[in-house]
């Protein structure tokens, strides 16, 4: 895999980028520990991780996912330097007093401090890319579909949180910034107020791009496109929708990821609509030879939008068989018919 450039910034990633947020949870330090090994001997060179990971988010495992990375990196001599290291700071609390308590408005102080803890516990003087995980501002996130002024609450203004970012690039703590489940309004104006006061420019926007969830096209792609911000795309096989593993016995049951999140399948990745069309993309994977995982990568693997896509694996087949999906074409008449069902059905897990 050829890396790729991030927005403006000197960083250069590989096209695929591992996720870690199941370490910690799903996956135990050894076996994290064997899947870092296997994907940077892959030649992936981009790990992404977060404050908040493990998840399901617990107060018991806040900051695992980093802490083993970590001690991976102190135990692996050369790893670290072989790296694009990601991770981000927490949006306001969403029932996670935990990690800033209840009134969190991402402000200076959080920020810095936050990232003084992401460099602790990954054992690392600078981060490369250090993202903002969702906006201080309220906005509809994570399913929600329409935004409400009435549930605006005090919080840092954007200008406060660049100022915050400014300060880590200074003193060479962050190397670039990024956002992750952002708007076009959002990522315009992080933009608009860093090249009005000289302030560090947002490099990335890290949110859901999948077969079932493609509201990225829904203008961001061209706020982005033009401003130069590069698309991380998360989820691309639906929270595990877009395996195939689902499509006989739905929801229930489930010995993986969705059953560990129980508000998940009352949320996006778990309406009936998205199963639904996930079926419906799965069938038409099989119908061209593909698996269903073939398809999903391939579709985000190969989309001029995408500059990474972040994988997220339990186990050494998992990580494998999705970094083999790079090979994955398709044709553009299977284009056309995967454009024809979402034209049918949208974006239900948006």
């Amino acid at each position: 895999m050829k890396t790729v450039s991030l927005g403006s910034s000197p960083l250069q990633v590989t096209p695929v980028c591992l996720g870690t947020m199941t370490f910690g949870e799903q996956v135990a330090q050894a076996d994290a520990h064997s899947i870092l090994d296997r994907s940077l001997e892959r030649g992936v060179n981009f790990l992404d991780a977060a404050e908040m990971y493990s998840v399901p988010a617990r107060a018991e495992t806040f900051g695992s996912t980093e802490t083993i990375l970590g001690n991976w990196f102190a135990k692996s001599p050369g790893a670290r330097d072989k790296l694009v290291l990601a991770t981000k700071v927490a949006g306001p609390s969403r029932g996670m007093p935990w990690i800033r308590g209840e009134n969190s408005g991402v402000t200076k102080a959080e920020i810095i401090n936050a990232c003084e803890g992401s460099l602790r516990r990954l054992q690392t003087d600078v981060i490369d890319l250090y993202q903002i995980h969702w906006p201080a501002r309220n906005t509809p996130a994570f399913g929600a579909l329409y935004f409400d002024p009435g549930k605006d609450k005090p919080c840092a203004s954007i200008h406060e949180q660049l100022e915050a970012m400014a300060e880590l690039v200074k003193a060479g703590k962050v190397k670039a910034i990024g956002l992750s489940n952002e708007t076009p309004y959002g990522v315009h104006e992080f933009v608009r107020l860093a090249e009005q006061h000289g302030l560090p420019r947002v490099d990335t926007v890290q949110n859901p791009y999948c077969l079932i969830n493609r509201s990225y096209e829904n203008g961001l792609d061209e706020t982005c496109s033009r401003l130069g911000v590069s698309l991380l795309a998360y989820s691309p096989l639906g929270f595990g929708l877009l395996t195939g593993k689902y499509d006989a016995t739905g929801l229930v049951g489930d010995a993986g990821r969705m059953s560990l999140y129980d508000s998940m399948r009352k949320q996006r990745w778990g309406r009936p609509e998205a199963l639904d069309a996930a079926r419906r993309y799965n069938t038409l994977a099989r119908d061209h030879g593909l698996t269903p995982l073939q398809l999903a990568l391939a579709f985000c693997y190969r989309d001029w939008r995408v500059a990474s896509t972040i994988i997220g694996v339990t186990s050494l087949t998992q990580l494998d068989e999705c970094l083999d999906a790079w090979g994955t074409e398709l044709s553009p008449a299977l284009l056309a018919e995967i454009d024809k069902i979402r034209w049918e059905l949208r974006d239900p897990a948006q």
